[in-house]
This record gives structure tokens, sequence and C-alpha cells, in this order.
């Protein structure tokens, strides 16, 4: 929590009421407030018909008195008040990167309290690299479009996509996909839920919600978008083992099966007797395996030469391999 504004009452009371409301919501933003309430020593007060209205805010009654804690549209049209003289602070806080709550009653604006999402570190590091990928990256969120612009502009996105609902998410997920992108969803709360499973790859952090990780297809358990970076890597270097395997597959079977069927007898000499043939696929069943194995050797952001380098050294040697065999075959003929 980094700002309170008090436009009709004091700060204490702002904070007070606001953190009570936010005492029975799951929103990560909601235990923030609650959290500094208690750094603060303040004492919260009992709410009744608590009420979460998704993409918008929160509502409640304390001391019989209706209150209302969320964004702009939530004050003007559940509320029904007038956030026009409060437009200039607002644009300052979000302007800033912050998320802007008001609070108010049924009567008035009583105060605007300002949250941030802490930028780590290595979130930039992270866009930087899927960007070398050739991977577009895009920011979904429900904040507003002067806070998500903001936010974006630390972290090097370009692509915003600003004051979605909850339930919009995965809508903006489809539409990528129906203009022909493969798409992956990172996240972590409720609300992204659906967007995961829309997406083509869901991609959950640790940290996140259990929801969020069971609809995930990848768990980033370290709560670091590298990970993402990591992910993906791998995924590339798994599917570039399968394919070198099923070429292997291939390969084996068309140089060993013409020299076992004597197409090559005539002109060359070179037969393969059915023990020798049934060794020659044993080893290449272990040049399969092998290659598989040298996964083991993935490293992060490195490049793994010795796998890179093992299909072309397999392919020879294993053909060198059957070439062997049938000469030895020919002369036991």
């Amino acid at each position: 929590m980094t700002d309170i504004v008090a436009i009709n009452g004091d700060e204490e009371e702002v904070l007070q009421i606001a953190a009570s409301l936010e005492r029975s919501s799951e929103h990560p933003l909601a235990e923030a407030i609650y959290n500094h309430a208690g750094e603060e020593g303040v004492n919260l007060l009992e709410v009744g018909h608590f009420k979460a209205i998704p993409g918008h805010g929160i509502e409640g009654t304390v001391n019989n008195a209706r209150y209302f804690f969320g964004n702009r549209k939530l004050i003007g049209e559940t509320a029904g008040l007038d956030t026009t003289r409060i437009e200039r602070k607002l644009a300052r806080l979000e302007e800033q990167g912050k998320t802007a709550m008001i609070l108010a009653d049924e009567k008035q604006v009583i105060g605007i309290i300002a949250v941030a999402d802490t930028v780590k570190e290595t979130t930039r590091e992270a866009i930087d690299s899927l960007r070398k990928m050739k991977i577009e990256t895009y920011m979904i969120t429900g904040d507003n479009e002067r806070t998500a612009n903001a936010i974006a502009k630390q972290i090097g996105i370009t692509n915003v996509l600003a004051e979605v609902l909850p339930e919009d998410k995965a809508n903006e997920v489809k539409k990528l996909q129906e203009a022909g992108k493969k798409v992956a969803m990172v996240g972590d709360g409720i609300n992204d839920a659906p967007a995961i499973a829309q997406a083509d790859v869901g991609i959950a952090m640790g940290s996140g919600t259990d929801v969020a990780m069971e609809t995930g297809g990848i768990v980033i358990i370290k709560n670091d978008l590298r990970d993402v970076i990591t992910a993906i890597e791998l995924s590339r270097e798994t599917m570039s083992k399968i394919k070198q395997n099923m070429f292997f597959a291939l390969f084996y079977n068309v140089i060993g099966i013409p020299i076992a069927a004597r197409v090559f007898y005539t002109a060359f000499g070179l037969i393969l007797k059915p023990e020798l043939a049934g060794l020659a696929m044993a080893f290449s069943s272990i040049s399969v395996v092998s290659n598989s194995i040298l996964i083991r050797l993935f490293r992060p952001r490195r490049r793994n030469y010795i796998s890179s380098a093992a299909p072309l050294v397999m392919a020879l040697g294993f053909t060198s391999l059957f070439i062997l065999f049938a000469k030895f075959s020919s002369r036991m003929g």
C-alpha cells in the first residue's frame, strides 16, 4: 500500500473502513491493505452484507452504513456518485503505476487508497528474453489504462489490454487465437483461471490460487517469470529430441531392411543375417535412449553442445556399425 488520500474525513478513518471491508476479500491487493492496517495498529470493524463485484470492487455495511470500495465504475454506476472532483488525484496516482481505489458511502466520496504491484527485477529480463525469441508479449489486466501503461512501460511490454473484466480475459485470449496465434497465458489468480484454460498453454505461478494451479498445464514453482523462458526452452529441446528419435527409427530401417533383403548383395556383396540384424536393431534402440538421456544436460539459457552434436555422431557411428555387420555377415555367408 502506498498512499491514503482523505477527501471527507481523516486518513485513519479511510484506512479503518477500507481494511475492514477488504478483510473479507481474497484479492491480493486486499491483503496489502489489510496487512498495512495491522502494521498501523488500526482496529477493524465488523462488516455485514459483504459483496464482491468482479472487476469493480466490493461493498458492505459498517455500523449500519453502506460503503463502496473499488474503481470508478463501482462508485459511478453502483453507488451513483460523481468522481469528477477527484479525477486529478486519481490520474496523478495512476500515472505513477499505482492502482487507486475509491472509498465512498451512499452520499459522498470519503477517500482514496493507492496500492502498487512491485515489479520484480527479473521481469524486464524475462520480457526481453521473450522478445529475442520472437515471442510477442501482452499484458491483460483489469486495472485502468493509465496504471497498466505505466507498469507496461517499466517492463517493456507494448501490447496492453487494460480494464478487462475477469470473465472477458478468456475472450481476449480467444481473439488472439482466432487471429492465428498460439497463446500461452501466465496467471496466478482466480480471475485468470478461465483465460489459462482457454490458452493453448496454461502457465500458473506457484504462489497463485489453487484454482489457477489446477487449471495450468505448467506450474512455475519459484514465482519467477524467467522460468517461463526455461519452460519454453525445455519444451523445444524435448520436441527436438522427439523428432531426432523419429528420424533415427526411420533412418535405421531405411538402411537395415534393404541390406537384410539383399538389395546390395549383387553390387556390394553386403548381406545382413537375421541374428546380426536383430543385434543391429538393438543398438539402434540404444541410440534412441542415449539421445533422450542427453536432455539431462539441459541448462536454462545455455547451448547444449553435446546434445546438438549427438545426432550426427550417432548417425555416422551406427551407419558404420550396420555396414560392419553387413560385411561380417557376407564373410560368414
